[in-house]
């Protein structure tokens, strides 16, 4: 597979610093050069700044008197019974999970995409297993990885395969597929925005189930589109005669309701998988408090803030539409808040950094940073830069028009 990428990890590779934050990479690409703006405009990380709903203080304090006992690992009835629901809403199958054994709360959903591997590691009985990831991916991904001692394979998504991993080339690569322990996939993709449909998750689960590995499918942008719905892991899942088996999906309140702070996500899908996972996460991970889950199961039981802040960021993208049209290969993605926008003819993503940070105070995120050489040498991410539409509107068209007069 010419889009594959096998790399020996361990954690001796995280203890030597072989895997380092992007951010952490722009502060040491950027060193001590000062913005060449008055006001610089930070478009980095995806930290959302529209405003979350305004019971989450008064809900939390509802629950003050839980701050007295250690909760459960497995989370409140309430919170799990909450979040079923909202996953029966949101993915019309209301009643078919059963949030005692199908719904696994998480200090937000970074936290389980990290444990989930060391199940998913153990169960498979070979020699060297392999975790694969799209390419760019999320940073845990790999940690993950590392941490387990797993072999990380990179699944090149670029504009070619629609940005999302080749599932025929990965299809015809058994001895990899035989090898394989989890498969992580992101839809909305991070950074692309790119949206797996139902065909492509459906595939996906299916090689999962054959070569019995665990599809963790991280929908952790799934509220936040600009034209049709994004389809669910568990909503395509439902439709097999193995429901749930070999898959579990991760969200959280941190882009759906503007609450990254809160610290407050689930992992649901396979139940088996899941009581493992508890007993694991029970041994090795936090709980989350007692009034953070009362918050929480109020809040994914109201659906109007999303729908506010969906609408919100819709009005950004109307902004890109304006002043990208026609530059820089801009597309205005199915989902996510992020722009995937290509620098090529400045020399590239990192070059295009270092000239918007130095010429217009914008900073913003190489490609490179988000992605890994493939066996020839090939960095999907490359030529791109990630830019987050995290600010308001005036911000965004402040930081944009900057842009483009820096870099047109």
């Amino acid at each position: 597979m010419p889009s594959t990428t096998h790399v020996s990890t361990g954690l001796n590779a995280l203890a030597d610093g072989l895997i380092l934050s992007p951010f952490t990479r722009i502060t040491r690409l950027l060193g001590d050069t000062p913005p060449g703006h008055a006001k610089p405009i930070i478009m980095t990380a995806g930290d959302p700044t529209e405003t979350p709903p305004g019971f989450v203080i008064d809900k939390m304090k509802e629950a003050e008197a839980t701050l007295g006992s250690y909760p459960k690992i497995r989370g409140s009835d309430e919170l799990r019974t909450a979040i079923a629901e909202w996953i029966g809403r949101r993915y019309s199958m209301s009643g078919q999970i059963d949030p005692m054994r199908e719904v696994h709360p998480l200090n937000g959903s970074r936290e389980g995409l990290f444990f989930a591997a060391l199940p998913a590691v153990g169960r498979k009985r070979v020699d060297r297993p392999i975790i694969l990831m799209p390419n760019p991916f999320y940073q845990v991904y790999l940690g993950a990885t590392y941490a387990t001692g797993a072999e990380a394979v990179f699944l090149n998504a670029t504009e070619e395969t629609g940005h999302l991993p080749d599932l025929d080339a990965l299809e015809r690569d058994e001895a990899t597929l035989q090898r394989t322990a989890a498969f992580y996939l992101c839809s909305p993709a991070n950074p692309q925005g790119a949206m797996a449909s139902a065909a492509y998750i459906g595939r996906a689960l299916a090689l999962a189930r054959k070569y019995d590995f665990m599809l963790f499918f991280d929908e952790c942008y799934s509220e936040i589109y600009n034209g049709d719905t994004p389809v669910g892991g568990l909503e395509v899942a439902a439709k097999t005669s193995q429901k749930f088996k070999n898959i579990i999906v991760f969200n959280s309140l941190s882009k759906r309701s503007n609450l990254p702070g809160l610290r407050s996500g689930f992992a649901a899908g396979d139940g088996d998988f899941l009581e493992t996972f508890a007993e694991i996460r029970n041994l090795t991970a936090p709980q989350m408090p007692g009034p953070v889950q009362h918050a929480s199961a109020a809040v994914w039981a109201e659906e109007q803030h999303a729908v506010r802040i969906r609408q919100a960021y819709r009005a950004k993208f109307d902004v890109c539409d304006q002043l990208l049209k026609g530059r820089f290969g801009y597309k205005k993605p199915a989902g996510g808040f992020f722009l995937w926008l290509n620098m090529k003819h400045l020399g590239g993503g990192t070059n295009a950094t270092v000239t918007l940070w130095k010429d217009a105070g914008v900073k913003v995120t190489p490609g490179s940073f988000l992605a890994q050489d493939d066996p020839n040498g090939f960095n999907p991410g490359k030529d791109f830069i990630r830019v987050a539409l995290v600010h308001d509107v005036a911000t965004i068209r402040e930081a944009l028009t900057r842009l483009v007069k820096v870099t047109a």
